[in-house]
């Protein structure tokens, strides 16, 4: 939780929404005392199904139709729980929370559940096979599958472990995935957990599933290999489309990244008329966020030279710190050849060949 830094000055976090219904401000002030940021009384906005993929690998899911406030006859009652907030562990083993007095399994987790689909051999078996080989790249000339069955890792472990079958011809239990594997398979669990809890709920409460889904990423490309960095963004898209099976699905999603790869792989589908990219820049030690023009660079690398990355040249350190000796020199009408050739001996140094285009 952020909390402010300046103790006893006033604090506030501020935002705007433009909606259907018009401009909406909304201000939380920081309340001491209470160790807490008040919100406004009455009902909030309701922005659909969000799932948000922490830097740490856990998740936190706010869905309409199990957390939104209820209506007891004309009155709003706030006593529903107002999010899911699962540490990376969770995600795996499940998530027990309090309700009124008494502790609930809201989710069995993906080792129960996965294993569990697949002994079922239905819908839910069939959303997760389909989501994964779209997350995941292709390697070796086929995508990442599940596997054909259940494994166990000990004789002393009763658990049923769902297994991938790798592009290298291996069933790996996918507790004994990379880490890549893994940030891909809960991602993909997330997903359909999600989405398959939302319309059980929704069905429950009589109403129809939300149209409406925003994901919400802090560094997506965590753990990710570069072949999988270039795919992730169309990926989870794509994966948005076939868990709903709406082609009028409205979904937003919102990234941080620090790869070029990633804001490469985004070109052939920015829409300069609904998509946008912020820059976050340090300057007089207080931190901006600007709107940038999204400008498509091509190669991966002019990405790095960008306003999006800030780098004078897209090379090593040593390459880049050679290259501004080299320039300076260039541009010094008293150069001696003394002066050429240690710039020379020293982009040499730095890695640079003959051939290079400098």
């Amino acid at each position: 939780m952020p909390r402010p830094t300046l103790k006893g000055e006033p604090a506030s976090i501020g935002f705007v929404v433009e909606s259907k219904t018009g401009k909406v401000e909304y201000e939380s002030p920081y309340v001491p005392r209470d160790q807490a940021w008040i919100g406004k009384p009455g009902r909030p906005w309701n922005p659909g199904l969000v799932l948000y993929a922490l830097a740490d690998d856990g998740f936190a899911v706010w869905d309409p139709a199990r957390n939104y406030w209820k209506c007891r006859g004309n009155i709003d009652i706030q006593d529903r729980v107002p999010g899911f907030v699962f540490s990376a562990r969770e995600v795996w083993d499940g998530l027990q929370i309090l309700i009124g007095e008494r502790r609930t399994l809201v989710c069995n987790g993906l080792l129960v559940d996965w294993a569990s689909w697949i002994r079922e051999k239905g819908e839910d078996a069939r959303r997760m096979g389909a989501v994964l080989p779209l997350l995941g790249p292709t390697v070796g000339g086929r995508k990442l599958e599940v596997g054909r069955g259940l494994a166990r890792l000990s004789v002393n472990d009763a658990r049923d472990i769902p297994t991938l079958h790798t592009g290298y011809g291996q069933e790996v239990p996918i507790l004994h995935a990379s880490f890549g594997v893994r940030r891909i398979t809960t991602l993909a669990y997330m997903l359909s957990w999600a989405w398959r809890e939302h319309r059980i709920a929704a069905a429950q409460l009589g109403e129809a599933p939300s149209a409406r889904i925003v994901l919400l990423f802090d560094e997506i490309e965590a753990h990710l290999h570069p072949q999988w960095q270039r795919a992730i963004v169309p990926a989870l898209l794509n994966v948005v489309r076939t868990l709903t099976e709406d082609a009028a699905a409205e979904v937003q999603l919102i990234a941080a990244t620090h790869s070029p790869l990633v804001m490469a792989s985004v070109e052939p589908l920015f829409d300069l008329e609904e998509d946008a990219w912020f820059d976050l820049d340090l300057e007089n030690w207080a931190v901006v966020l600007r709107k940038r023009e999204f400008v498509r660079h091509g190669e991966v690398g002019n990405w790095l030279t960008s306003e999006a990355f800030d780098l004078e040249e897209p090379r090593s350190l040593e390459g880049e710190q050679a290259i501004q000796a080299a320039l300076s020199v260039i541009r010094d009408s008293h150069s001696t050849e003394a002066d050429i050739l240690a710039v020379q001996r020293r982009l040499h140094a730095a890695g640079l060949p003959d051939i290079d285009p400098f």
